[in-house]
């Protein structure tokens, strides 16, 4: 029974289809969704492994059939035919790439839109200062800015914050400052729901601040500022990880992002407000204390890398 060849492309055409809209929404290579938009990412992600993996079976399966189909029979050893092109299926397979980039980059840009990367409050940071200056103090003329003064913001941010923390990259670890409440933590916490917005900077080299729950990453620059903000809507523990190479001991530069219910992040601020009020104390009480000749001398001892026993033994 001879089936006609349009039937089995129209067949296999559908096949391909299915095949590729089913991995497009199971493909499970993503982490759990852990913050408002992290949706939105995944679509677009889906989207795109629906139409990568297509495109391979496509390839893929004309390879696998050719190499059957036209494969050399035993004992001919004449050339092939002399194919020097075909345009219009090089206009075909030129102009479908094309469309398919194009609607990735104008869905892509209404993700990133909708994440509020493109928010004109914290995408350009103008001091207000300056532009009163320019407007009253130089007959309406606009002052000369420099971006390199800390005044170019990068990255997704937001003003109307319900939190605001500070965030201080450096080889090789994450330190938090929180805006209202002075807590200095090597940990990330913040309550569920709640808009977050971090004012991150490098105190070194460029670091990039990355949690794949989220679905958020953005570079940290030394000398600008960066501003990311998030709607965490899932209690848990998460990893953050530096995703730019920042020295040999990058791999080590990891810590959490610890997401509580509203309950949970009060009794963590009562907590470690107390902390951070005693550790304080101590410090300027040892500071304020009258220092010895044996203080005086392990306090240069730590500086210099020399250790007990040698102090011992000078002693």
């Amino acid at each position: 029974m001879n089936i006609p060849g349009n039937i089995i492309t129209l067949i296999a055409g559908i096949a391909l289809t299915l095949i590729s809209l089913w991995y497009g929404q199971n493909h499970g290579l993503m982490p759990v969704e852990a913050s408002q938009g992290a949706q939105d990412v995944d679509e677009l992600f889906n989207l795109m492994m629906t139409i990568g993996t297509g495109l391979f079976l496509i390839v893929e399966g004309v390879i696998v059939y050719c190499m059957i189909r036209f494969r050399r029979k035993k004992g001919d050893q004449t050339d092939g035919p002399g194919i020097e092109g075909n345009v219009p299926l090089e206009i075909v397979w030129t102009a479908i790439p094309t469309v398919i980039v194009f609607i990735l980059a104008l869905y892509s840009f209404e993700v990133y839109n909708n994440l509020g990367g493109l928010d004109p409050e914290t995408s350009r940071d103008f001091p207000q200062e300056e532009m009163q200056m320019a407007e009253g103090g130089n007959q309406g003329k606009m002052v000369a800015y420099n971006p390199h003064q800390g005044h170019l913001s990068l990255g997704i941010g937001n003003a109307n914050a319900d939190m605001e923390v500070d965030v201080n990259g450096i080889q090789y670890a994450w330190i938090f400052t929180g805006q209202d409440n002075g807590i200095v933590s090597g940990e990330l916490h913040v309550p569920v729901n709640k808009r977050v917005k971090l004012n991150m900077k490098a105190g070194d080299v460029i670091h990039a601040f990355w949690v794949p729950q989220l679905r958020l990453k953005q570079d940290v620059l030394p000398g600008r500022d960066s501003n990311l903000t998030f709607i965490a809507n899932r209690e848990g523990k998460y990893p953050i990880i530096c995703a730019e190479l920042c020295g040999p001991y990058h791999g080590g530069m990891k810590t959490f992002l610890y997401v509580h219910s509203e309950e949970e992040y009060e009794q963590w601020v009562q907590d470690n407000t107390f902390a951070n009020a005693q550790e304080k104390a101590d410090t300027m009480a040892s500071l304020s204390a009258p220092m010895t000749d044996e203080s005086r001398l392990q306090m240069h001892s730590h500086h210099l890398g020399i250790d007990e026993d040698v102090l011992k033994q000078l002693q």
